[in-house]
């Protein structure tokens, strides 16, 4: 695991937690926890919602809304009330930073939840973990979440390194592509796809027939694809998030590159996406976790009363991320309540551990153990046809 260039930044700019100990701190009796009293329990996010994420920010911040509003309405949590405080990130390091740090220490919250961003959680971690406050359901597929094993970080994604290394996997096997490429923004996240490809087609006897590095807000990339079209690229790995994967993929048809396939996973799936102008989206496969709900998809009565309500509620169909973040707040939902009404950051962390075999809204499996706080392992293959995903295969790995 590479050392994150982040970690000089976020070691001056990290602000110490009060109120808790260092990731191996424990604690007794709510009255001492922070973000706990008699009435309430204080959850925290730091996400985009008007950024070059905020397609992914806004719609998880509903989602993981709506489940914590559930619970409100249901009585609360062993009489508690959940209090979900939101701050915008836009996105950019800085503000993260800062909003972890209002969290933390102005709002006093007992978890961070849905915390969005590789580079962002990166830098914050170590800030959370002094504080004693659990980073439950980052959202990055980062390895760091998972690398080296922290007692109170949960992750629910699956990790961009293992997505990417199916995705090289599948398109060379069962595609026969021989000319893998891969285009990244130039970031701990876009490393981490990169890497990925690189490793599985070393595994392979293979190597990456040309890459394009990007920052995270460029806006032209048509030097990039034709850089990537002139060296004869079959499949393109996409270390992107959602407007540079836009942006990339209209500059490929601008040139009128079609007979290529580009493949990318959790961190830029959305209709939006999808839906592109004029199909350029057509042909994008992804590995994620778990699938898209459209209007007219079969579904369970359970699935179409979340559907409709989520609907009603927000002005919009639900996208992936209103899902996974519908998902995780019921989780997080469950956790506290298996804790107990003696709620501790101990307890919390045992009740989490506690959850296995948990079916979500779907039907997508959950795991934890006290040894594993990584939470899913296969992915799912999709493809953008006409416009909207399909579901290609079930329980892809590497």
């Amino acid at each position: 695991m590479q050392v994150t260039r982040l970690a000089a930044a976020a070691a001056v700019l990290a602000l110490a937690g009060c109120g808790g100990g260092g990731e191996s701190g424990s604690d007794s009796g709510a009255s001492n926890v922070r973000g706990v009293t008699d009435t309430e329990i204080i959850l925290g996010s730091q996400t985009d919602l008007s950024g070059p994420a905020a397609l992914l920010g806004v719609d998880l911040t509903n989602g993981a809304r709506m489940a914590f509003d559930d619970a409100n309405a249901a009585g609360g949590i062993h009489g508690r009330q959940i209090r979900f405080v939101v701050e915008d990130s836009q996105y950019q390091l800085p503000k993260a930073i800062q909003a972890t740090n209002k969290l933390v220490n102005r709002d006093n919250i007992f978890a961070m939840i849905l915390g969005l961003g590789t580079p962002m959680n990166n830098a914050t971690m170590q800030t959370l973990m002094d504080a004693n406050v659990p980073n439950v359901f980052p959202v990055t597929g980062s390895r760091t979440m998972t690398e080296p094993f922290r007692k109170k970080v949960f992750a629910a994604r699956g990790i961009y390194y293992d997505e990417i290394r199916a995705g090289v996997k599948y398109f060379v096997e069962q595609r026969g592509a021989e000319k893998v490429c891969a285009i990244y923004q130039d970031s701990d996240y876009g490393i981490e796809i990169l890497e990925g490809a690189q490793d599985q087609l070393a595994a392979m006897g293979m190597e990456l027939v040309a890459t394009s590095a990007h920052k995270p807000l460029d806006t032209d990339f048509t030097a990039a694809v034709l850089k990537l079209r002139n060296a004869g690229c079959e499949v393109v790995m996409m270390g992107t998030i959602y407007k540079d994967t836009m942006l990339t993929f209209q500059a490929a048809r601008k040139i009128g590159w079609d007979d290529v396939a580009f493949v990318g996973q959790n961190a830029a799936v959305s209709k939006a996406v999808a839906e592109a102008d004029n199909n350029a989206a057509d042909g994008y496969y992804a590995f994620v976790h778990i699938a898209i709900l459209y209007e007219d998809t079969e579904m369970t009565e359970e699935q179409r009363a979340w559907f409709d309500r989520y609907t009603e509620l927000f002005g919009k169909q639900p996208d992936y991320a209103s899902i996974e973040g519908y998902r995780n707040g019921r989780l997080v939902v469950e956790a506290l309540e298996r804790a107990g009404p003696d709620l501790t950051v101990d307890a919390f962390v045992a009740a989490m551990e506690s959850i296995n075999n948990y079916s979500d809204l779907l039907g997508y499996r959950i795991d934890f153990a006290e040894d594993d706080h990584s939470g899913v392992s296969e992915s799912i293959l999709m493809n953008v046809q006409d416009g909207r995903w399909v579901v290609l295969e079930e329980s892809v790995t590497y």
